[in-house]
C-alpha cells in the first residue's frame, strides 16, 4: 500500500502544477536520462512528437526512438529532430534509430535516402576499408537528419543459418569473429567520424539462437558458444564500444537463481560478464523492452527494476505494444519509487547518469 501511495504521489509531484526547479542532477533528471521511448507521429506538430518534446523540456526523458512509421519525409524528420534537440534544456537527447542496411532501415529510398545492402552482402563484396566508405556515406546522411545514435553494428556471429532474425536477413557480417570484428570496426569508425554514437548488438550473441525475441522467449543454452563474446571483448578492449545493446536471451548456465531471467535483466550477464569479465564501463542499453520475450513474462515494474538492478543504463521502449503517450512517465515514476525505497537502487541511477552524461558530452563535442 505504501508503495502504491508513493507511486501516486510521484505522479502528482512530477506531473502536477508544481514542477521541480531546473537544477542539474536531481534524482528525477538522472532517472529521466535513462529512458528512451518511441512515439506516434510523422511531423513536429503531431501530438506524439509534441509530447516527447515536452518531456525532454521538463528534463524527464533521455531520448527518443524512431521507427519507420515516423518517417514520412526527410524534411519532416529534420524538423522533429531539431525540435527535440531544442527542447532539451541540459544534456542533449539521444535521438536514435536502427539503420543497419538491408531489411533493417528506418530511412529508405521511399523518402529519398540512399539505401545500402545488408551486412552479409557488404562483407562479401567489400574489404573493410571499402565498407567503411560505404558506412561513412550512410552515417553522414543519418547525421544530416539530426540523429545522434544508430543502433548498430550487429556483432552477432552468423552461426545458425536457419536463424529467423539474424541469418534470415543477412544482418551478421560473417560466422567467424575476426571478420565480424573488422567490419564492426569499420561501421563504428564511420559513424564516429560523422559525430554519431553506435551500439554493439545483441549481447551476449543472437546469431546462434533458434528463436526470435520479438515473438517470445529465446533460450540459447544449447546453441550459444563462448566465441560469440569475442567481438565484444576485442572492440571493448580497443575503446570502440560507445554502447552495448543487451538482448532478451536466456542461458541456463548464467541463470541468476530467480527463474528464467534473460540477459537484459540479468546481473550475471551485465554486471558479471559485460562489466566484469569484458571490462565495459560505457553505456549499456536494452533491446526493446516491449518485445514479447519481456512483456509476456514480466510486468512493467518488474522489467524496469530488474533491468536497472542488473546494471542497465538506458531503458528502451518502442511504445508499440500498447501505445501510451504517458509511458515514459510511468517508467520514471517506477524508478523514483524504487529509489525512495532503496538507496542502493538510487545509487544505480546515479551510476547510469554518469555514463550517459559522459557519452552525451562526447557527442556534443563532436558536433
Amino acid at each position: 500500500m505504501l508503495r502504491a501511495l508513493f507511486v501516486s504521489a510521484a505522479f502528482c509531484a512530477l506531473f502536477g502544477a508544481s514542477a521541480l526547479p531546473a537544477t542539474a542532477a536531481t534524482l528525477e533528471e538522472m532517472a529521466g536520462q535513462m529512458i528512451v521511448v518511441g512515439f506516434e507521429g510523422e511531423d513536429a506538430d503531431a501530438p506524439g512528437a509534441v509530447a516527447v518534446a515536452e518531456e525532454l523540456a521538463a528534463g524527464r526523458l533521455g531520448g527518443v526512438m524512431f521507427l519507420k512509421k515516423n518517417v514520412a519525409s526527410l524534411a519532416a524528420v529534420r524538423r522533429m529532430n531539431a525540435g527535440f534537440r531544442e527542447a532539451a534544456p541540459g544534456l542533449p537527447p539521444f535521438i536514435t534509430l536502427d539503420q543497419e542496411g538491408g531489411a533493417v532501415e528506418r530511412l529508405t529510398r521511399d523518402v529519398g535516402f540512399t539505401e545500402i545492402p545488408n551486412a552479409a552482402t557488404v562483407a562479401a563484396r567489400n574489404t573493410p576499408e571499402r565498407a567503411e566508405a560505404i558506412y561513412a556515406r550512410m552515417a553522414a546522411g543519418i547525421a544530416e537528419q539530426g540523429f545522434t545514435v544508430n543502433f548498430g553494428p550487429v556483432a552477432d556471429l552468423n552461426i545458425n543459418p536457419d536463424n529467423q532474425i539474424i541469418a534470415r536477413y543477412g544482418r551478421a557480417f560473417a560466422a567467424d569473429p575476426e571478420t565480424v570484428i573488422a567490419y564492426d570496426r569499420a561501421f563504428i569508425a564511420a559513424h564516429r567520424a560523422a559525430g554519431l554514437a553506435t551500439a554493439l548488438k545483441h549481447f551476449p550473441g543472437h546469431g546462434s539462437s533458434t528463436a526470435d525475441s520479438h515473438e517470445g522467449f529465446v533460450d540459447i543454452t544449447r546453441s550459444w558458444a563462448p566465441e560469440e563474446l569475442e567481438p565484444y571483448r576485442v572492440l571493448i578492449g580497443e575503446g570502440m564500444a560507445d554502447m552495448v545493446m543487451v538482448g532478451h536471451l536466456y542461458h541456463a548456465d548464467y541463470a541468476s537463481g530467480d527463474g528464467e531471467t534473460p540477459a537484459s535483466l540479468s546481473e550475471r550477464w551485465i554486471g558479471g560478464v559485460l562489466r566484469g569479465e569484458l571490462g565495459f564501463d560505457g553505456v549499456v542499453v536494452s533491446d526493446d523492452l516491449e518485445m514479447a520475450a519481456i512483456r509476456d513474462h514480466f510486468t512493467l515494474e518488474e522489467t524496469v527494476t530488474r533491468a536497472v538492478r542488473a546494471g542497465m543504463d538506458v531503458l528502451l521502449f518502442s511504445n508499440t505494444a500498447d501505445y501510451r503517450p504517458e509511458l515514459s512517465r510511468e517508467v520514471l515514476a517506477i524508478l523514483l519509487a524504487e529509489a525512495a525505497d532503496d538507496p542502493a537502487f538510487a545509487a544505480r541511477i546515479e551510476q547510469s547518469h554518469g555514463r550517459i552524461a559522459a557519452l552525451k558530452a562526447r557527442l556534443e563535442q563532436g558536433r
